[in-house]
């Protein structure tokens, strides 16, 4: 088989992904699907005792959705020989990708010290849950403990309701995006210096990045935010708004969406009502607010005010489950998920890329691979003999 190639984009590229669970592998599916060559290493089967969690149901979509575009090699790093293969594979690469803790890298040789005496051109990426220093550093971490202690679930839910946790994994998925824009930084100073570097990112300072300006409004005012429902902490009207036949989302904050809104609703006395006569006082009053706007909306359909709304400029949109998601017509044209046919010729669905090239555009050109799929392929690629290899394969290194 030949190396996969989505795009052109990173196509000199080799990526040794070393990681596991979603960080991780976001951050490298990101490299995979503009054209970089990803060799994802894993431990052969039943040498992790946490493999469940992450790498056994390889036909599920999860797994194929962060691991497309892929290639697998085993490899048993505590086997004697093993490290060898590694560093071999290290002098080919341009990047690493691990999201081990912080001691486990170096008690195995991999740390970015052993890797650049290798290759002083390589990039190490590090994503961990608190860092690689710091008190924390040496503790497992997970989305929801890093939603906990980022301050994500004191904002989010209903008022009085208790923390809530966000319904996705907003510290992973942003941990692997902000350790992939930092790859890629790296890769472009690169070109300068001729050398590569440690980059690192940790859950919860991605976490804490993603709080924006809920966690500057209380750096720079003192103001601590907290639960706002489904209402906009700070702009009124925005947030979740009652239908006839259901709920809709409004973006009506500022004062020119506010005079636009009146005129929709056909109630020149708001303007002259002191509790709305700007964007501190509708929010100050912002349950009075909502509740008249309410009795206009209940008037007519989410169809009706959500094209109402967005025609005369006013920010409005459905509140869909995922389903209905997929099956919006704007949705369905803007090709946000593609099917690809696996070995089996069956058909895998995948979420395409949100960053669009004109020219060398992002793509998903094969399934996750199977485990160990490529260790042959890749092992021959850097010089080792069939020979080799079966032994390799004889002693349980791969």
């Amino acid at each position: 088989m030949s190396k996969i190639q989505a795009s052109s984009a990173l196509s000199n590229l080799r990526v040794l992904d070393m990681s596991r669970v979603r960080a991780g592998p976001n951050c490298v599916r990101l490299l995979a699907d503009f054209g970089a060559d990803v060799i994802r290493i894993e431990p052969p089967k039943g040498v992790d005792p946490n493999e469940g969690m992450f790498a056994a149901n390889r036909d599920g979509g999860d797994f194929q959705n962060l691991n497309r575009n892929k290639r697998s090699l085993t490899l048993n790093l505590k086997k004697p020989g093993a490290l060898e293969i590694m560093m071999r594979l290290v002098k080919t690469a341009d990047v690493v990708v691990e999201n081990w803790r912080p001691d486990i890298k170096k008690k195995l040789g991999v740390d970015y010290e052993s890797l650049a005496a290798v290759n002083p051109r390589i990039i190490l990426a590090s994503i961990s849950g608190y860092g690689q220093t710091g008190p924390y550093s040496s503790r497992p971490g997970f989305d929801q403990i890093m939603q906990g202690m980022g301050g994500l679930m004191s904002v989010t839910g209903i008022p009085g309701g208790g923390p809530v946790r966000a319904g996705l994994a907003v510290a992973d998925m942003s941990a692997g995006l902000y350790a992939g824009i930092g790859i890629l930084v790296a890769l472009q100073e690169r070109e300068r210096s001729g050398r590569g570097q440690w980059v690192h990112a940790s859950l919860l300072h991605a976490q804490i990045a993603m709080m924006d300006f809920q966690a500057a409004r209380y750096l720079n005012e003192g103001d601590i935010p907290g639960q706002a429902g489904n209402d906009h902490p700070t702009s009124t009207p925005m947030g979740l708004f009652e239908a006839s036949d259901g709920v809709f989302n409004l973006g009506a904050s500022g004062q020119g969406n506010w005079l636009r809104l009146v005129e929709i609703c056909k109630r020149p006395e708001w303007l002259s009502d002191p509790d709305f006569a700007n964007e501190k006082t509708r929010s100050v009053n912002r349950k009075r607010c909502n509740a008249v706007i309410n009795e206009v909306f209940r008037t007519n359909t989410v169809e009706y005010w959500v094209e109402t709304l967005n025609n005369a400029g006013v920010p409005a949109g459905q509140v869909y489950n995922v389903p209905e998601m997929f099956e919006d017509r704007h949705i369905k044209q803007s090709h946000v998920s593609k099917s690809v046919k696996d070995s089996a010729s069956k058909e895998k669905h995948f979420i395409t890329q949100p960053a669009m090239l004109s020219r060398t555009p992002a793509d998903v050109v094969t399934t996750a691979p199977q485990w160990g799929e490529h260790t042959d392929e890749v092992l021959a690629e850097v010089g080792y003999s069939s020979t080799e290899i079966a032994s390799f394969h004889d002693q349980g290194v791969v």
